[in-house]
């Protein structure tokens, strides 16, 4: 009876939670489908709170219903992304990718309906890497799965982002094998010619003259329209096609041509259903551009306040065409519409109108940087922001030449060091509070692409399986972190204190010589008793070309000993264009460079002329100044005091006896230190990064005399331990304090080159860890000269001169030395090393050392005077 009753109780209940389940579960469809049927932005925040409630009331528990949820959540996306709410729909698709991964779902497309939008998003809103991981992720699925269609679909979702992120190479050479090697319809081909085409006009480099990528883009675009044109299903495809003919005969000033083309866009478009607010006002921004390059100002701007009231709620152009700043999200048609209408007022001379409509660009992409986590997207963000920042700058320094109104000039600076390694800048600054569990989410997302980085670099034999583990450990994790991150408004970084950098420059006795490297011109301010001045030169290609001709004598040992008075000329040539400070009352040079000068040794360039062909006579900068460097004025600005602690040496010496890498020289290197300073010196197989990791917080010296790479375009700069060769990207997540690093090695200091934010080098990877002051090389060194040197920078250090002077010092003390032969005087010896860091003279320690000992020997007097009291 007690059986019966109890198996009675179970069907009694299973029917009850069955039914209940099966209830929420109709009730979340049926929602769903009545909003479906009349989508509305009122609607949609209706149906966004009902998914909130779906959490709690109650809670879903099988598999059915939490299915419901993905497929709600990734409706609810849909239609965000469709009314322009670009932001919240990631949220949404990543909200539906995290409960189909969580719970283990199946039975739907979550490729075709979630990954596949999400990684669009992303692209749209330039965080490339996390685009790239979430598409390579569902190729992984789709070529595992052999689904033709998805793999297609993921390469041109692929060549997509590399586009945006400017990798035009490799994006050709992804669509041209994916055209010749896979089976595909007519619509796939043509799609991919499209966007083969679009990348061949990427790729047109400035003032080029060669007519191949045009008659390349030319071609690919109307064979995908020959492919498209038959399927009515494509006339928003083909739409596209025509859009990228227009502009490509808008490129060559062909406008009859980009007219004709750009109207059969526009009809094709407008035969298209379901019409997206941000595709359209995409086409009246192409519609705009191609007027305002046909100098119709005033159409082309009726034209941007169209895109304006497509995409802003409530924009009302009666008074200003510009909207309101807080009307503003991050999207990419806005801020193309904003960047242009700069333009125009510029063309119609309202420079001060101009200004402010860049201001709100800058504020998008302040909104922009606060959703990239990677580092790779953040620098591209911000070499747009730097693109925006020169033309501000040209418009200050025309105002300035207007009015003489200083304050123009000290904007142009504010604008120009936001831009100095500002990935750099926030990473530091925000590492300084973000959270624990913030703080171990990024360096594990760090550990991951560096894991990531190694396996490609091994190329055809790279495990595959292993990096997509990784990616989807990454996309994990970057959802988990959005979780914990705490909201930050994407406020535009603050403005460095100009006073307090001009009184810093006067207590250190400093002239301050600061680059900023445009498309156009090279700007540069100079600090010094408590004025601001800016200049320019040209930076077009003839400008260069001296520059890097002076340089390219030091891709060679003998480049300069070969040809001394060729040397000796160019570097007159180019100290005269770089226009750097004369018979200045001080004699400590800062130099903030940008662009190629991060490569340039200053302290060779040559300030008079000579026919002498003894080294150690002729007149270098180095004999007017003392020389440091920095990355930024706010670096420099806000440097922490030296530790005030004995100095002490954590010495790195793989050596590398008995190999083809010997560094003969590196024992008698490591011998110069150790009569200089105390420390701990590994040496041959004991010099791994493991004891480097664990020993390195104990030291206020770091030294290495190892072998480095600078890498290549897409090969990391590296350096090398006893035991295994380390990524710059993987000493990011150091936990060193060190007062100085010095990496005696070749080309710590380069690496791949942004102008926004200078080298990918060794160097930076010590930067990230949160170094403050380093030595470091800029070309391949000498074993048996930087030996000699560095023995001469030690002694310095040891006698009590800063590391700014010590530097300076040693390379007076090697041109002097009379024992080393003239020949190896060449400055490719002497120069290679380059400080950067704090510039503090030897008074200054004194004076530090004077007051610290005053205070310490009053607190040991007072401490006297109560004992013997008692």
């Amino acid at each position: 009876m007690v059986k019966k009753l109890l198996s009675l109780l179970m069907l009694i209940c299973l029917n009850t939670f069955g039914q209940n389940t099966a209830a929420q579960e109709n009730k979340i469809y049926n929602i769903l489908d009545a909003y479906v049927a009349h989508p509305s932005i009122k609607g949609l925040q209706n149906l966004t709170t009902k998914e909130h409630s779906f959490w709690n009331n109650p809670k879903p528990k099988s598999k059915n219903e939490l299915l419901a949820m993905v497929i709600l959540n990734c409706n609810i996306a849909f239609y965000q992304n469709h009314f322009g709410k670009t932001n919240q729909a990631i949220s949404s698709y990543e909200k539906a990718w995290r409960i189909y991964q969580k719970n283990q779902l199946n039975e739907y497309d979550i490729i075709e309906y979630c990954l596949k939008p999400l990684g669009n998003l992303h692209t749209i809103l330039g965080d490339y890497d996390n685009a790239e991981n979430v598409i390579k992720q569902y190729y992984f699925v789709a070529e595992k799965e052999k689904n033709q269609l998805q793999k297609i679909a993921a390469i041109l979702n692929l060549s997509n982002v590399y586009q945006s992120s400017g990798k035009s190479a490799l994006t050709i050479d992804l669509l041209e094998k994916t055209i010749k090697t896979e089976q595909l319809s007519n619509v796939q081909k043509g799609t991919l010619l499209n966007n083969l085409g679009n990348s061949y006009l990427l790729s047109i480099k400035k003032f080029t003259t060669n007519p191949d990528p045009y008659n390349n883009a030319e071609k690919s675009f109307e064979a995908a329209i020959q492919l498209l044109k038959n399927d009515k299903n494509q006339s928003e495809a083909l739409s596209n096609c025509y859009q990228n003919l227009s502009a490509l005969n808008r490129q060559e000033q062909k406008f009859e041509s980009a007219n004709v083309y750009f109207g059969k866009a526009k009809k094709l478009f407008l035969e298209a259903n379901n019409k997206e607010p941000r595709k359209i006002a995409k086409l009246d921004y192409e519609n705009a551009l191609l007027l305002f390059e046909q100098k119709k100002y005033t159409a082309a701007s009726v034209l941007i306040s169209n895109v304006f009231k497509t995409l802003i709620p409530n924009y009302s152009s009666t008074k200003t065409i510009l909207p309101d700043q807080n009307s503003l999200y991050a999207e990419t048609v806005l801020l193309d519409a904003l960047d242009l209408q700069a333009v125009v007022f510029q063309k119609q001379n309202q420079l001060k109108k101009a200004l402010e409509a860049y201001a709100l660009s800058f504020h998008i992409e302040a909104l922009y940087a606060n959703l990239l986590v990677y580092e790779n997207s953040k620098i591209i963000n911000q070499t747009r922001v730097r693109n925006r920042s020169e033309k501000c700058i040209a418009i200050y320094d025309l105002l300035y030449q207007k009015e003489k109104n200083i304050n123009y000039i000290k904007n142009a600076f504010q604008l120009a060091e936001r831009t100095k390694s500002s990935v750099l800048k926030s990473y530091l600054e925000k590492n300084k509070t973000v959270s624990r569990a913030e703080k171990w989410h990024l360096e594990q997302l760090q550990d991951w692409s560096n894991t990531i980085v190694k396996e490609q670099q091994k190329g055809i034999s790279a495990n595959i399986s292993k990096i997509n583990e990784a990616i989807k450990k990454q996309n994990s994790l970057l959802l988990s972190l959005k979780d914990i991150r705490i909201k930050n408004d994407g406020i535009v970084p603050e403005n460095i204190d100009i006073n307090a950098l001009f009184s810093k420059l006067e207590k250190d006795k400093a002239v301050m010589v600061y680059y900023f490297s445009g498309f156009e011109k090279m700007y540069y301010f100079t600090l010094q008793n408590q004025e601001i001045k800016l200049n320019s030169f040209s930076d077009t290609a003839h400008s260069l070309t001296k520059i890097w001709q002076f340089m390219d004598y030091f891709s060679d040992a003998n480049a300069i000993t070969n040809d001394i008075k060729g040397y000796t000329r160019q570097g007159k040539i180019t100290y005269d264009l770089l226009k750097l400070p004369k018979n200045t009352i001080h004699k400590n040079l800062l130099i903030v460079p940008d662009g190629i000068l991060n490569f340039l040794p200053f302290e060779a360039l040559i300030t008079k002329k000579s026919e002498t062909t003894n080294f150690a006579n002729v007149h270098y900068l180095l004999n007017d100044f003392k020389i440091g460097y920095n990355n930024s004025a706010t670096f420099y600005l806000n440097e922490k005091p030296l530790s005030g602690a004995q100095q002490t040496v954590l010495g790195i010496f793989p050596v590398f006896e008995n190999t083809p890498y010997a560094l003969a020289f590196s024992k008698t290197e490591m011998q110069s230190i150790k009569n200089n300073f105390e420390g701990q010196f590994f040496e041959n197989a004991t010099a791994t990064f493991e004891n480097f990791k664990i020993n390195a917080p104990k030291y206020s010296i770091l030294h290495l005399s190892t072998h480095a790479s600078a890498g290549d375009i897409e090969t990391p700069a590296s350096i090398k331990f006893f035991n295994q060769e380390i990524l710059y990207s993987e000493l990011y997540n150091l936990k060193i304090n060190p007062d100085l690093v010095v990496l005696s090695a070749c080309e710590t200091g380069i690496g791949k080159l942004y102008k926004s934010e200078g080298a990918m080098s060794i160097a930076r990877g010590f930067q990230f860890a949160g170094v403050q002051n380093l030595l470091f090389s800029l070309w391949k060194v000498n074993d048996y000269t930087t030996a000699v040197f560095m023995t001469y920078f030690y002694k310095n250090c040891k006698e009590g001169q800063s590391y700014f002077e010590a530097d300076a010092n040693a390379k007076l003390n090697f041109l002097n030395d009379t024992t080393i032969p003239n020949a190896k005087k060449s400055p490719y010896y002497w120069s290679a090393f380059v400080y950067y860091g704090g510039i503090e003279t030897k008074s200054n320690l004194i004076n530090y050392i004077f007051y610290s000992s005053g205070f310490l020997i009053l607190i040991g007097l007072i401490l006297v005077f109560i004992r013997n009291k008692k």
